[in-house]
């Protein structure tokens, strides 16, 4: 798919990975709606800044009709909690549900058809190598990103014949906000995230594994030991 002429909506465009992939659409060309639940945080000079909240169905209706000519959607909006699973509060896991899985997909279904009204186009689900390795002290995100894996691979299934193909990025430690404790050298750029992202989405390739740690990781996925 050619992003150069692109209409783009990018959720959680106002910082981290969410920028980068907006920063790097406006570079290409392409007309980028930059979503944030406060739109007035948006800073990209050409991005429309869009009012939107993943988790609330009314936002993301208005959010769908603000945007009519959208031919790519970009789900990275995501929180991260770091909340166990038995011994968190069950309110801070419901939270991360809501937005890696019931938010995407709402999202999604807001946009399809605005998608295939206009031609057909793509959507990229930003997940995480978290969506396969799943420590205990973050249970909730792990589980939420393994939710959104299975999400995207059946909606890329439902809405290839309608014109709309879907691919997923996964990736490890960035150098964004949410990650601010960890070792920087375990953390890649998110701006070499998003070159890959991107180039992953028009090449069509149905899962864009952007560092070492995650194609190790999802080569031993099924791998038997012990």
């Amino acid at each position: 798919m050619d992003l150069n002429n692109a209409v783009v909506v990018v959720t959680g465009a106002n910082r981290g990975l969410g920028r980068r992939i907006a920063e790097q659409l406006l570079e290409r060309g392409a007309k980028v709606y930059a979503g944030a639940r406060r739109p007035e945080t948006v800073d990209l000079p050409g991005a429309v800044p869009l009012r939107l909240d993943i988790t609330d169905p009314e936002s993301v209706r208005a959010a769908a009709a603000a945007a009519p000519d959208a031919t790519v959607l970009v789900n990275n909006a995501g929180i991260s909690t770091h909340t166990p699973l038995v011994a968190g509060e069950l309110g801070r896991v419901r939270l991360e549900m809501d937005t890696h899985f019931f938010g995407t997909l709402q999202v999604t279904r807001a946009f399809a058809p605005v998608i295939e009204g206009n031609g057909g186009g793509s959507i990229l689900n930003v997940l995480s190598v978290l969506s396969w390795f799943h420590p205990a002290g973050v249970g909730a995100y792990s589980a939420g990103k393994a939710a959104a894996w299975a999400l995207t691979n059946s909606v890329r299934e439902e809405l290839e014949p309608r014109g709309i193909q879907v691919s997923a990025l996964h990736v490890g430690y960035m150098d964004t906000d949410m990650a601010a404790d960890i070792d920087p050298a375990q953390k890649i750029d998110p701006a070499a995230v998003a070159a890959q992202a991107l180039e992953g989405l028009e090449k069509g390739t149905p899962e864009i594994l952007a560092d070492e740690v995650t194609r190790q990781v999802k080569q031993g996925l099924g791998v038997v030991t012990g």
